[in-house]
């Protein structure tokens, strides 16, 4: 189901009107029907929301610009996380939804780590699977009591070991309760992925 709004994305309604919401955020390369499955596994009664990236980077969607591997383009980011937040309020109003729990992939992770740093308001909880710092200046935003799940791969070739744990404190330095797992792998979202994923969900919902 997808409608008018800022956001090509498709939207699938829950069955547990107490299940909150999720706001699925693919990597790079993907679109809005990549995390479905991923949402459909980790929370089966949640209404599904999934949008996808406005940014193009040859050819492939992604949620905001880099400059090259590693190394995004900041304002690009503050840019794309505003127009983010903005789609989540109008899709709330459309679809009559609770402020939603990030689920992000690669470079949907890191939009969402963005969008708590940036508009702390936007979301209620984020599991962050692969992501990297999204500022490096991000500011004093509050996000007391927020729940962040940041899922990494010890094996990752493209997010380097030390950045989801300086992700993680930077996080926690605002008032995050988060859960940081490095896992044996790259960065490929695997079996233990979900796994833990659905445990962490199933914590907070």
């Amino acid at each position: 189901m997808t409608s008018a709004l800022s956001f090509i994305h498709r939207f699938e309604p829950g069955s547990d009107p107490a299940a909150p919401p999720l706001l699925l955020l693919h990597g790079t390369g993907g679109d809005e029907t990549d995390l479905l499955p991923l949402g459909r596994m980790i929370a089966p009664g949640s209404a599904l929301l999934s949008p996808r990236g406005q940014v193009l980077e040859n050819g492939m969607p992604r949620f905001f610009r880099r400059l090259r591997e590693g190394v995004f383009d900041e304002a690009d980011v503050r840019l794309q996380a505003q127009a983010l937040a903005a789609f989540v309020a109008e899709a709330r109003a459309a679809y009559g939804l609770a402020a939603p729990i990030a689920v992000g992939f690669s470079n949907g992770a890191n939009i969402a780590a963005a969008l708590m740093l940036l508009h702390p308001d936007v979301l209620a909880a984020g599991s962050l699977i692969r992501a990297m710092v999204p500022l490096t200046e991000p500011g004093g935003s509050d996000l007391t009591g927020t729940p962040v799940q940041i899922l990494s791969g010890a094996n990752d070739p493209i997010v380097p070991t030390e950045n989801p744990a300086r992700l993680a404190a930077m996080l926690s330095a605002r008032g995050a309760i988060v859960e940081h797992k490095v896992l044996p792998g790259g960065h490929g979202l695997s079996q233990t992925d979900v796994t833990l994923a659905k445990a962490w969900l199933d914590t907070i919902g």
